[in-house]
């Protein structure tokens, strides 16, 4: 019995050593599936840590990570990939990464309203410009844009003050625990950076773990305008929904 006793207390010892030593750098090169042509600066982001990097020149990348941690890669004309990090990802070093090729078809083009000269300052006129109020309340950290109707905006923002629990309390309850991550992105210049590129809102939905009806659905209730939530890039997106996150905890506490 004792002899059982010591093997368990062994092998116990053995995969808590093995479980210490599974964090550090995970590193490798991500290729074209097709051609396994190098691809440079694929962004690289770790979901778990929410941490982000970039590849170099020859496809090479290096970013912290630990066992079960998920890096999400995006590249423009390339569909998105998952990757799960083993054991032996971080034992035993480099990996490929291989991406597959979009492809596009466009099968029809409208021109809207503006049509473009090709002279800047001619162009720059002709663009619409859509004047959407936006409101600064005290003990907020910023205000809310309530559309292109004055009256209208002033009952929503005052709806959103006086009634936070109609607005935003199911929505934030529910995605606390996701939201929690925000903070940490808006610290990342790696993750900024490629949101601000990005209109697909497809790295903000991974991140966050919400799906893209989740996100107009917060914006809305936010009180941000339908041109906003259409026009606004990812890394828009993530400053007003933040902002909005803030101020949600600030009426919360009240």
């Amino acid at each position: 019995m004792r002899k059982i006793l010591f093997y368990i207390l062994v092998i116990s010892s053995i995969s808590f050593y093995a479980q210490e030593d599974t964090s550090g750098n995970v590193s490798g090169k991500v290729l074209n599936a097709s051609t396994d042509k190098k691809l440079e600066n694929v962004h690289i982001v770790n979901l778990s840590q929410v941490i982000g990097t970039i590849t170099n020149n020859d496809g090479d990348f290096s970013i912290p990570a630990k066992v079960n941690d998920t890096l999400y890669f995006s590249y423009i004309g390339y569909k998105p990939l998952r990757v799960r990090v083993t054991n032996d990802w971080i034992k035993f070093g480099d990996v490929k990464i291989k991406m597959t090729e979009l492809g596009i078809a466009l099968e029809e083009v409208v021109v809207a309203d503006v049509q473009l000269t090709g002279y800047l300052e001619i162009d720059a006129k002709r663009i619409p410009i859509y004047n959407n109020y936006r409101y600064s309340i005290s003990g907020l950290n910023s205000g809310y844009e309530g559309g292109s109707k004055q009256p209208n905006a002033v009952n929503k923002v005052l709806g959103a003050i006086f009634n936070p629990a109609d607005f935003l309390y199911n929505i934030f309850s529910k995605r606390s625990k996701e939201l929690r991550k925000l903070r940490k992105m808006k610290k990342d210049d790696e993750i900024r950076n490629l949101l601000e590129t990005k209109f697909d809102r497809e790295t903000l939905m991974a991140l966050l773990q919400v799906e893209r009806l989740d996100i107009d659905e917060i914006l809305r209730n936010c009180n941000y305008s339908v041109d906003f939530i259409k026009f606004a890039n990812d890394l828009q997106i993530l400053d007003a929904i933040s902002e909005c996150y803030e101020e949600y905890k600030i009426l919360d506490r009240k």
